[in-house]
This record gives C-alpha cells, structure tokens and sequence, in this order.
C-alpha cells in the first residue's frame, strides 16, 4: 500500500512505520521532524495547516514517483499519528487546538482526497483515568471500548473529540476511519531500564490500568487495521495480553479496585485492558511482552 503517515517521527510512529516497511508498504512520513529511516520519504509540514495537509495529501512521495509519467498517485491509507504527546508539554489550549484542528485537517484532506482507509491514533487517556487529579477508577473491569470516556485534562479531551469528528466523517464519506486508544506504549530497551522499578513498585503503573502495548506488537496492530475493510466506524482498545506487574491479578484487584465490579473473570496475568474487540474483527494477536525480557 501506498500510505501517508502522520507523526511518524515519534517514540510510538516509528516503531510503526519500521513494521510497515518490513511489510513491503511504501510510506510517506509527514512530520514535523525528519524520520531517519532507510525506505521513508519525508516530508516537512504542519497538521494544523489545511493547506499543506491537502498539498501532501495530492501530492508525490518522492522523485521515483515522477518517472511513470501518469501524473499523482492516490494514498490507500492514511495513518494520523501527529500529535502533542500528553498533558504538561505544551499550554492547554494549545495542546487541545493542535490534536482536535490537526486531526481535522488530517481527515477532511484525506476523504476529500478519495483516500478509502484511515486509521487515527486515540488513547487510553479517554477513560479519564490517566490524567486524573487524584485517584480515579475505572468504572468496572476490565477496561473495554464501551466504557465511559469522561476526561478532565486537555489532552484526553482533544481525543474524546477526535473521535467524534472521525465518526462524523465516516459517517459523511463511508470511508473506512478507525481510532486506536493506545495504551503505553513500550519499546524494547524499556523493558529492562523501566519494568525492575515497575515490579517493585505497581502502583506506579495505576494510571496506565496496569496495561502497556510493545511498539513492535502497535505496528501489527496498524497493519490488521490497513488490512480489514468494511468495519465503517470502529474504536479499538491496544495493549497487549497481560498487565505490566509482577502482582496476580487478585492482589491487583485486592490492592487497587477492592469495590470495582468484574464483568467476566480474569485470568492471573491478564491484562484489565481489553483487547478481546481488536482480537475478534482484526485478528489481532499480540507477540511480545516484558515477561521474556525480565526474569523475576
């Protein structure tokens, strides 16, 4: 596939573009921020800008494209990663205005571009739970895509609204938009340097729900997506199987949600981050994890 991706720069986008080269996909990295990485093609420009989303999104990806002689290609896919980050990087407002204005200029480009598949980075902060002021529980567990999403903080917020624009596109253009409420995302050498602190100290992954995706297991998350059509509109929780403690999951339960409801029982390792929706319309089916890199 021919595909735009947005954000590609970042810890999360180019673990995902590095599995979609492997692939075979051709990507176009939109950023603005460069992506070292042999096969991508960059291009330097700014989400919250219409006019260069819809210059890069009718436009070449690199020299090699100018030899057939057959004028632009279209993208088959879009991939919306661009974002401020989280909470405590930039001002609130700006922060609220960059994720909801990009994500706008993002899908209005790509559907008036004919593109037939977006897939768009959300959160697991749309809980509410992440960036709360205090303690805050989930509502029951575990954690699936029909939960409450009611946020307090910008960021979550901006992500609450990007859905509803996505959904109001798709349903505007019928084109394929599915939104991933990404848990935290791990890469490889985090294991190592971040989980010994985690399993001595669980609660430091309260926020999280105990859950985390491996970068590597996002990228074949991004692929299922590019490659099941006719979902219209869908939301997909991301993480992977087991939660991110050396606790079971009845000392979790016990220690941390004593008064939360379970809607189905949990296995001892099992993540409180549902997955079971992505495992059932996509096949996804997650191979990595912090247990074969930290030996307990």
């Amino acid at each position: 596939m021919r595909i735009l991706f947005t954000g590609g720069s970042g810890k999360a986008g180019r673990h995902v573009i590095a599995y979609l080269l492997d692939q075979g996909h051709q990507v176009l990295n939109v950023d603005l921020h460069p992506l070292d990485m042999e096969g991508v093609h960059n291009r330097i420009a700014d989400i919250t800008d219409a006019g260069q989303m819809f210059d890069v999104m009718q436009n070449y990806t690199g020299l090699e494209e100018l030899e057939p002689g057959t004028g632009v290609p279209r993208f088959d896919a879009v991939v919306h990663f661009a974002a401020i980050p989280r909470v405590m990087i930039r001002a609130d407002n700006e922060c609220f205005r960059v994720n909801t204005i990009g994500t706008y200029n993002v899908l209005d480009a790509a559907t008036k571009a004919g593109v037939p598949k977006i897939v768009f980075a959300s959160s697991e902060t749309t809980y509410g739970i992440c960036f709360a002021d205090g303690t805050r529980r989930p509502e029951y567990l575990p954690v699936d895509e029909d939960h409450p999403t009611e946020p307090e903080d910008s960021y979550a917020m901006s992500k609450v609204a990007n859905e509803v624009t996505a959904r109001g596109f798709q349903r505007r253009t019928g084109t394929d938009i599915y939104g991933l409420r990404i848990n935290n995302v791990i890469e490889p050498h985090e294991y190592a340097r971040d989980f010994p602190t985690y399993i001595a100290d669980p609660s430091l992954r309260r926020r999280n729900i105990f859950a985390y995706i491996d970068a590597r297991d996002l990228g074949q998350m991004v692929a299922r997506c590019l490659q099941t059509d006719g979902l219209g509109y869908e939301v997909f929780n991301v993480a992977n199987d087991d939660h991110s403690v050396a606790l079971t999951t009845p000392e979790i339960i016990a220690r941390f949600y004593p008064d939360v409801p379970l809607t189905r029982e949990i296995g001892d390792t099992q993540s409180f981050y549902s997955n079971a929706k992505a495992k059932r319309l996509l096949g996804f089916a997650p191979h990595y994890g912090w247990r074969g890199h930290i030996t307990l």
